[in-house]
């Protein structure tokens, strides 16, 4: 019988080194960078079950109960070969260096993060314990390794250690160990010194338009659906490969245009619980009717004929409501735990929420700016839909039985809670990300009943003064809310519920559509509050694993999860209807996985009829420098282009390119329906300076190829803001200022505050080609919405960007436009 590791002899303190091994993985809690990596090129784990031999790796490490008994196995058979005296002094040093297959930075000692190079068959050893391991136990070396280089150095000491040698001294085995910059928070997930959180990335899907939507249908074939703003739901299979057949196409129907920034469209889906067995569907989108723009909910089947195909003809409009105005349209939908169809509509658009006393999102007898609670069950006969008997406001005089909860703007992806894997605890909470007016961006759980302050409030704040006093408001207040110096146009996302990432468990992962930012909270199960994390991504060797990335697309559209609760997320390059520069992103912690087997999920068969276009990935890892630079670059994956064809025969002008990959960004939808502001073109002379002249400064005093763009209009300097700031706009001020090439366009002040001059553009939209600035769209000289924290800048020169495009410190790829309306 062979012998437990609490047995097994060997030189003194070996059980010392086992709990040192634990004591030092365990105890540090600060930040640290590192690059822990098993041999199969993924990150570490904790064991599902107890090791028996490697135990100093039992509680977090690369190996499970079937690699700890191999290596146990191994063990014995080299020991087998050894007498008492040999098996004495090497049994210890034989199993640490067996063991280091389970270390968490088994990849590294074996060479495994470079493929260039052959794997090593005894891990690297520090130079001391090296001289110690063939002092006493050279006789062993054959037994331990078949590499001819070590067989035929094994009786000279220095060549021996020589091959065994690591170029990083504290990278060795043992004295990462006792390396703090290696062991501190390990199994954590990592942070950098702001407290920013450092995940990757793993691209799933690619070349889609304005990719709004990502569903499942929890029928058990992991398939995913994506849906575009055009009016298009793409079928995606487990493999990640897309059907050539659209799912559901509705192009003829939607309501959208070419223009960056229009928020009218196919807005959302869903499916019904008993998709599997009653093969329903619900989306929710814009339609012209006359001179009316409406929103609409309609409910879909199916094709009997074909699982990967809706019937067209099965639509049947559940409900419509009017949009007084082209922004603010709402677009969620989602089945609540309880069965029930949630929907979630805007206040209807403009600016303030300006329609009857209170306003939209304070009347319950308006539909809009509301949570609408209905049930879809049964309605082959009789009424379309039917209101629950729970609904909180059916018997209050005047209002609309449908509301479930009011005071709300514009939320903007809204989730439910899968709830914790194990308890179940925060099952069912719904979160939605609620975008503000001038100031806050908000997140909020949805409660029945419950008045969620707009436009009485925005964010914690009062935004109506008068409403915001009345002793009746009786609102909930956010579970957090950030200023708009973080973000203008909050993305509501998912609490992380899936199996792949542990760490990952209970966080709400979230983003703002407009800077670009991953963000995140924890709920404090004590003291009930959410402690805010930023979420940035792994610079370094953190995500240098097969198939990560560590950059995306700025513009933040939707979030998703999967039938497996895994989490992800969709931003685009261009914000418009017609160009295909969407990615879906899958969210991946680095520092800790599931144990190996632990994820196992069945799949039921897909009958595929249609054409099958496979998944060809585009996005690179940034920051690190790769191998097998020289490989042609691959195909995208492809989208039809009679979409353009489709749109141009609605009347709308195609005025975005449709590239590849692209960094433009969009004008604001207009305050009126269906148009979109133009800056007038302003060309007189003033002295010796011509409107529209720029200059670059930086620390207050004038810079050659960089700085804070200041403009001259009407005799005065003036600044520029930030919003919708582009590399084509950059592109207008460096050619203006002799320049070829415009290197980066900056934000945030980046070259400082302009304090002392007024700000003389905002909203700022220029395709490239215009002689200044002021020939660009814009929001007209002197009028804005923003503040000097948002000055741009430029950086300008004169040889060609290697990058196709510049990306910022947190792997956000820079961006170059758009925002959802904030008006």
């Amino acid at each position: 019988m062979q012998q437990s590791s609490a047995e097994t002899p060997g030189r003194p303190g070996i059980q010392m080194w086992r709990q040192a091994i634990v004591c030092i993985l365990f105890l540090c809690v600060t930040p640290a960078v590192f690059h822990p990596q098993c041999l199969d090129f993924k990150p570490p784990f904790r064991p599902h079950g107890d090791l028996e031999f490697c135990v100093m790796y039992r509680e977090f490490g690369c190996c499970d109960q079937q690699k700890d008994q191999e290596l146990m196995g191994r063990y014995y058979r080299i020991m087998e070969n050894v007498n008492k005296r040999g098996y004495d002094s090497c049994a210890g040093f034989v199993l640490e260096v067996l063991c280091q297959e389970c270390s968490p930075y088994a990849a590294h000692l074996f060479d495994a993060e470079d493929p260039s190079t052959p794997l090593r068959t005894i891990p690297g050893l520090c130079p001391d314990y090296c001289s110690q391991f063939w002092n006493e136990c050279r006789s062993i070396i054959p037994f331990l390794s078949d590499d001819p280089r070590i067989y035929q150095a094994r009786n000279d000491e220095n060549r021996f250690c020589k091959l065994l040698e690591m170029d990083d001294g504290d990278y060795c085995y043992p004295h990462l160990l006792s390396s703090q910059k290696l062991t501190q928070n390990l199994g954590r997930v990592e942070m950098d010194s702001d407290g920013c959180l450092q995940l990757c990335l793993e691209e799933v899907a690619n070349g889609l338009r304005n990719p709004l939507a990502m569903v499942h249908a929890n029928d058990g074939t992991h398939r995913f659906f994506v849906g575009e703003q055009v009016g298009l739901v793409w079928a995606f299979l487990r493999d990640r490969s897309k059907l050539e057949k659209p799912f559901l196409n509705i192009t003829k129907a939607v309501l959208t245009s070419s223009w960056e920034g229009d928020e009218r469209g196919f807005l959302g889906i869903t499916f019904h619980p008993k998709y599997k067995y009653n093969g329903k569907l619900y989306v929710y989108y814009s339609v012209e009717i006359g001179f009316d723009e409406r929103i609409r909910i309609s409910e879909f089947r199916v094709s009997a004929n074909d699982m990967n195909l809706v019937d067209h003809t099965s639509e049947r409009v559940i409900l419509e409501i009017d949009e007084p105005a082209s922004n603010h349209n709402g677009g969620m939908l989602l089945f609540g735990d309880d069965g029930y169809l949630y929907i979630f509509t805007g206040d209807g658009g403009m600016a303030g929420d300006p329609f009857g006393k209170y306003g939209n999102a304070q009347n319950k007898s308006a539909l809009l700016g509301k949570v609408l609670r209905i049930d879809v069950d049964n309605n082959e006969r009789g009424p379309l839909y039917r209101i629950p008997s729970d609904n909180p406001f059916i018997h209050e005089y005047g209002a609309r039985p449908e509301v479930y909860a009011y005071g709300v703007r514009n939320m903007w992806r809204c989730s439910v809670d899968r709830g914790d894997p194990q308890t179940k605890e925060g099952k069912s909470r719904i979160f939605c990300g609620d975008v503000g007016q001038n100031k806050y961006e908000e997140v909020d759980i949805i409660e029945k009943g419950r008045n969620y302050g707009w436009r009485a409030k925005e964010g914690f704040s009062c935004y109506d003064k008068k409403l915001c006093t009345n002793s009746s408001l009786n609102d909930v207040p956010p579970i957090y809310a950030y200023p708009h110096k973080m973000g203008k146009s909050v993305t509501g996302g998912y609490v992380y519920r899936g199996c792949e990432h542990p760490n990952l468990n209970g966080m709400y992962i979230f983003g703002d559509f407009m800077s670009g930012r991953l963000m995140s909270l924890m709920e404090d199960n004590n003291s009930g509050e959410w402690k805010y994390n930023e979420i940035c991504m792994g610079m370094g060797q953190t995500c240098t694993f097969p198939g990560l990335i560590n950059n995306y697309y700025p513009y933040i559209i939707s979030f998703a999860e999967d039938e497996s609760g895994e989490l992800y997320f969709m931003s685009t390059g261009t914000p418009s209807a017609t160009s295909p520069s969407g990615v879906i992103y899958k969210v991946v912690d680095p520092s800790r996985r599931a144990p190996p087997r632990h994820c196992h999920y069945d799949t039921l068969p897909v009958r595929v009829k249609s054409n099958v276009i496979q998944f060809v990935p585009q996005e690179t890892l940034f920051g690190v420098e790769l191998l097998a630079k020289n490989k042609p670059e691959p195909e995208p994956t492809k989208t039809y282009d009679w979409l353009l064809d489709r749109l141009s025969d609605r009347g709308h002008a195609l005025t975005t390119p449709i590239p590849i990959r692209t960094t433009t960004r969009p004008p604001r939808s207009s305050k009126r329906k269906g148009r979109h502001r133009k800056g007038k073109t302003r060309t007189g002379n003033i002295s010796e300076l011509q409107n529209g002249a720029v200059r670059l400064i930086k620390d207050e005093f004038m810079q050659g190829d960089r700085g804070r763009v200041e403009i001259y209009i009407h005799g005065e300097w003036g600044t520029v803001c930030d919003d919708l700031w582009s590399m084509k706009n950059a592109e207008v001020v460096c050619r203006q200022l002799g320049f070829q090439y415009a290197l980066k366009a900056a934000r945030n002040s980046e070259f400082g505050e302009g304090r002392e001059l007024r700000i003389l553009l905002d909203d700022v939209h220029c395709n490239g080609t215009e002689s200044n600035l002021l020939n660009c769209t814009h929001a007209g000289v002197g009028n804005h919405n923003c503040a000097h924290y948002e000055d741009a800048g430029v950086i300008c020169g004169n040889t060609r960007p290697v990058a196709e495009a510049s990306k910022s410190a947190t792997g956000r790829k820079e961006p170059s436009g758009l925002q959802r309306d904030k008006s």
